[in-house]
């Protein structure tokens, strides 16, 4: 009995020492060669060779143009704010976002853009990434042409989609003072398909390549608590600045528009179309007796 006990555990033994090394043999990695995804091509960006249209800025909605008034020294002072958030803590990428339309994110894009080019030679790079309904291409009077959209959807490439005022000397309305160190990729052919390409992660890609060679990026995005799409464009960048507009926007969208960032680095709030400047802490409004307002906001 003892010999067939000894025969069946040695058997169990042998079968058992089959099965691991059968299971080794599977679990082996097999090399085929040609089947690796080669890295993606370095696009070579020279920004003295992205093309130049006669841009047409819509005045009254740029008060960053000015030489002063209220509106210049705001801007002014948003732009010192931002810097001041980028010695704290690395800086470049910003998501531009509202709550819901009409609170004037747009408007502060275009002239924190403006303000932030003015004042350096720092390259600015300035972002419409609301596919639903662009509106920078009109305060820039820039053509509308392929921008982000083609090139998340595939269309065109990161150079095409580029581009910048003409040279002051070149300008049609050379009063109106230029900023040569502005490039801008308008929101392009937008269709029904914006989610799905903005979460496509192609976004990451582009401020992956342009991050090189730019100061400071700025995004625009659609309303966060209308569609998802501002978002799955904040992966992309390194903060939030939220907009509010005075005396319209509700608290709790507000608050509920800083939730949707939660996953956000959020710079804080910009109140948009204050009727009053507040005095506190505002030499400009204490010097000038706060009489002249900020221009009407556009989205």
């Amino acid at each position: 009995m003892s010999r067939i006990y000894e025969a069946l555990q040695k058997a169990a033994l042998a079968q058992k020492a089959e099965q691991e090394s059968t299971a080794e043999h599977v679990a082996e990695p097999v090399a085929v060669p040609g089947i690796e995804e080669p890295p993606p091509a370095k696009v070579d960006i020279v920004l003295e060779n992205i093309t130049q249209y006669p841009w047409k800025p819509s005045i009254p909605s740029l008060p960053t143009l000015a030489d002063h008034g209220a509106g210049v020294e705001q801007f002014r002072s948003l732009r010192s704010r931002v810097y001041q958030a980028h010695y704290e803590t690395p800086l470049k990428t910003i998501l531009i976002a509202s709550g819901i339309p009409s609170e004037g994110k747009s408007f502060i894009a275009a002239n924190l853009a403006m303000s932030l080019a003015r004042n350096t030679v720092n390259n600015i790079l300035l972002i419409d990434g609301d596919l639903r309904r662009p509106t920078l291409h009109n305060l820039l009077g820039a053509p509308n042409t392929s921008g982000l959209s083609d090139y998340l959807a595939g269309n065109a490439e990161l150079i095409d989609i580029m581009q910048r005022d003409l040279r002051p000397e070149t300008a049609e309305n050379a009063s109106v003072d230029r900023v040569s160190n502005l490039t801008f990729i308008p929101s392009g052919n937008c269709g029904d398909n914006a989610s799905e390409l903005v979460a496509n992660h192609r976004i990451e890609e582009l401020i992956a390549t342009v991050s090189p060679h730019f100061n400071w990026i700025l995004i625009d995005s659609a309303p966060v608590l209308a569609v998802t799409d501002a978002v799955e464009l904040a992966r992309a960048a390194d903060a939030v600045l939220l907009i509010a507009r005075g005396a319209r926007t509700p608290y709790d969208v507000a608050q509920h528009a800083q939730t949707a960032f939660v996953s956000s680095r959020i710079l804080g709030f910009v109140l948009n179309d204050t009727k009053d400047i507040p005095r506190r802490g505002s030499y400009y409004s204490s010097y000038y007796g706060g009489t002249e307002a900020p221009a009407e906001p556009r989205r």
